[in-house]
């Protein structure tokens, strides 16, 4: 069995479970925030709509310095659609470039770096898991948390929820 088929049902479910999710995120709300230092609805709706895209760079590049984006923040986005239309846009680009990847090349080592120095280095199956999907589920975390503070239904994610059942 090819690497690809065994990450492939995890990033259909998560990306599929994470826009159910966006989809109730409520427009009107996106300037609130449940704390000073917390990320705005929108803003975390924002972040999550790009988390995907991470699945490309990995793919593509053998790492990436977060010194060269330091202090860079994508402009945050003021409306739901453009949210669902760039999520929906990088999780198809991100599954495209993994169907299309070996298995040699899912074990070429990627690494984090900060200044040039090496702060984690994996092969890149496990750094597409990490960040393009361990990393998306925990802003999804969030996101429910925010969507229940709004008084937002919550769709099932891995079963029933208090709002809505299978």
């Amino acid at each position: 069995m090819a690497l690809v088929d065994t990450l492939l049902p995890e990033f259909d479910n998560e990306m599929a479970v994470t826009r159910r999710v966006l989809e109730r995120a409520p427009e009107a709300a996106f300037s609130w925030r449940p704390h000073d230092k917390s990320f705005t609805l929108g803003g975390l709706c924002t972040h999550i709509s790009q988390i995907p895209r991470w699945g490309v760079a990995i793919l593509l590049y053998d790492g990436y310095d977060t010194a060269t984006s330091a202090g860079t923040r994508n402009a945050e986005k003021t409306a739901l659609a453009d949210v669902l239309t760039t999520f929906d846009g990088f999780v198809k680009d991100s599954r495209a470039k993994l169907l299309a990847a070996t298995d040699g090349e899912l074990m070429v080592p990627w690494s984090l770096k900060r200044d040039g120095a090496i702060v984690m280095s994996m092969p890149r199956i496990a750094a597409f898991k990490s960040f393009a999907i361990s990393h998306l589920i925990h802003h999804r975390g969030q996101l429910t948390v925010y969507l229940r503070l709004q008084n937002v239904p919550l769709p099932p994610i891995y079963g029933p929820t208090a709002d809505e059942g299978i």
